[in-house]
């Protein structure tokens, strides 16, 4: 039989528990029986908890949850639902995004932007602002849809780093459809950026591909293009 939050003593209940024990100290499912606050008629918050773990395979997959499918599973709804996915995607954002963090190449850029663009299902346009010592100071998500050289909002891009007192920058965009191969529109996006970053004394850093945990670098024309 289910057994609700107050029905458990103080110290077994995970609240009291992660504070005087600390958040490390609970288990996954006394984590996300704390989000979900609540269970439903018939079941426990802590055994509705457990159960979408085990249905996702732990909170990893879970994390990839969309939040209308989870708004269907028996105990849960939109608000809770929405909690879940918000908290996770809050925490992938929390991923790399330390202020200072040295954004030396592709594979930085890649790192740093990755958590953001997790769940995404159209394609998003993102600026990483950084220092003239390509030291991250902002990510700021500027355009969504398909990325070519009519959409590349190049004056909203340059605006972005100077408003956040930024020297250099790069952009991100996804694939939805899991091919990180850069298109010919995407590496004309680049020439365009590099082009304009010049003429405003900005240092463009480079344009990746996302999609999934895979990336590429869309590199430029060549001269001519």
């Amino acid at each position: 039989m289910s057994v609700p939050l107050a029905g458990l003593p103080g110290d077994q209940r995970p609240r009291e528990r992660l504070l005087a024990l600390g958040a490390h100290a609970l288990t996954d499912g006394e984590l996300l029986a704390l989000l979900l606050r609540e269970g439903n008629r018939g079941i426990g918050v802590i055994d509705l908890a457990h159960a979408l773990l085990a249905e996702y395979g732990g909170p990893a997959g879970l994390a990839a949850a969309r939040p209308e499918e989870l708004a269907g599973r028996t105990g849960m709804g939109v608000a809770k639902a929405s909690t879940v996915v918000a908290a996770f995607h809050l925490a992938a954002r929390a991923r790399g995004a330390a202020p200072g963090r040295l954004v030396a190449g592709a594979a930085d850029v890649a790192a740093v932007a990755s958590p953001l663009f997790t769940g995404a299902r159209v394609e998003l346009l993102l600026v990483l602002v950084c220092d003239a010592r390509h030291r991250l100071r902002h990510r700021v998500f500027v355009a969504q849809g398909a990325l070519d050289q009519v959409a590349v909002p190049v004056r909203e891009i340059l605006n972005t780093v100077l408003r956040h007192d930024g020297r250099a920058f790069a952009v991100v965009h996804n694939h939805p459809s899991g091919d990180p191969s850069p298109s010919y529109d995407d590496r004309r996006a680049s020439t365009v950026l590099a082009a304009a970053a010049g003429t405003v004394g900005l240092r463009f850093l480079g344009h990746v591909v996302l999609a999934g945990e895979r990336w590429s670098r869309a590199d430029p024309l060549p001269d001519g293009w």
